[in-house]
């Protein structure tokens, strides 16, 4: 019962801060210099013909007004329709528009749904990656502190924050594609073209990863139960993927919370480095397009995810040690 109670705290949580990341981000879009009306009919539009459409779109209505009609769509599963993506699929072009009141854009759902299992692939594959540098070394600098592998433990976590993501990206880039042609970068055509990006972000969170497992894993194996199953007979690998990493895996799960929430804030730029048609990449353009529908269902969907990550994580915690619940 008490995942249950939990999960539903969780939820409740989440929900308040999926609105009020709404309204924040609602908010900003609007008061923010410059009119995206302007942008949709062309530069060269008169203004009479600009205030016209604002009219029609709602967009001179006070924003308390325009947030209780968004608000209301959002309740129905309506996140709106894109500014300048019509439903044919091409950018809307200066000049001759397509007239966002008459139905001819694109619904943001339609257009998120599309994005995201790319960036949920990519995030899933640069996770796999990422623990796959991290155990073994994290794990390796645990058992033995202060010897050699807790060096290379530190000293691996060190080069790895320190490496720009996007400097990361232009040179793997340069080397492996363009160089020694073993992978593609630019563009999306199979899941190969998910691994370089993947890359740079497992080497963005896993000195994060390493570092707390390290200490994790060292506090534990002084525990008097190590020593206790060391008098027993159990095997070292036993001690330590039995007892030890379970218990380090709390702390480790709340961080892998937390790097998975920031990867998915670094996915903005490593899509837009790797041409990759994911959320990223259409959050970057949506901005430039001042695409306010779309730039408000991007961060309604991602927020949610974040909750969705948190609540996940409290839950698995919470499972593996009822006491974090009491």
């Amino acid at each position: 019962m008490f995942i249950l109670a939990l999960l539903l705290r969780r939820l409740a949580q989440g929900v308040v801060v999926v609105l009020l990341t709404t309204l924040l981000i609602f908010t900003l879009l609007r008061v923010v210099p410059g009119d995206p009306v302007r942008l949709i009919v062309g530069g060269m539009a008169p203004d009479n013909v600009v205030e016209e459409v604002a009219h029609k779109m709602g967009l001179r209505d006070p924003i308390i007004v325009q947030f209780g009609r968004y608000l209301g769509g959002l309740v129905r599963g309506d996140l709106g329709h894109s500014y300048q993506r019509p439903k044919s699929g091409a950018e809307a072009q200066g000049g001759a528009y397509n007239d966002p009141t008459r139905g001819e854009m694109a619904s943001v759902s339609d257009l998120i749904m599309e994005r995201m299992p790319l960036t949920l692939q990519l995030a899933g594959i640069a996770l796999v990656f990422a623990l796959l540098i991290s155990l073994p070394l994290g794990i390796a600098g645990g058992r033995w502190p202060g010897r050699w592998p807790d060096t290379l433990a530190f000293a691996a976590g060190s080069v790895f924050v320190s490496l720009p993501n996007f400097w990361l990206g232009i040179v793997l880039a340069l080397v492996v594609t363009v160089q020694l042609h073993w992978l593609p970068s630019i563009g999306y055509h199979g899941i190969s073209y998910a691994i370089l990006p993947a890359i740079v972000l497992a080497v963005e969170i896993s000195p994060f990863l390493i570092r707390s497992l390290t200490v994790s894993v060292s506090a534990i194996m002084r525990e008097p139960f190590i020593e206790a199953g060391v008098v027993r007979g159990l095997g070292p690998m036993r001690i330590v993927f039995a007892h030890a990493l379970r218990n380090a895996s709390v702390p480790l799960l709340n961080l892998l919370g937390i790097q998975l929430s920031t990867m998915l804030g670094g996915v903005l730029v490593v899509e837009y480095i790797f041409d990759y048609p994911g959320l990223g990449q259409l959050t970057v353009n949506a901005v430039l397009q001042r695409d306010f529908p779309l730039i408000q269902g991007i961060a309604i969907v991602t927020s949610g995810i974040f909750v969705l990550i948190n609540i996940g994580v409290d839950v698995l915690a919470a499972t593996i040690d009822p006491r974090l619940t009491e």
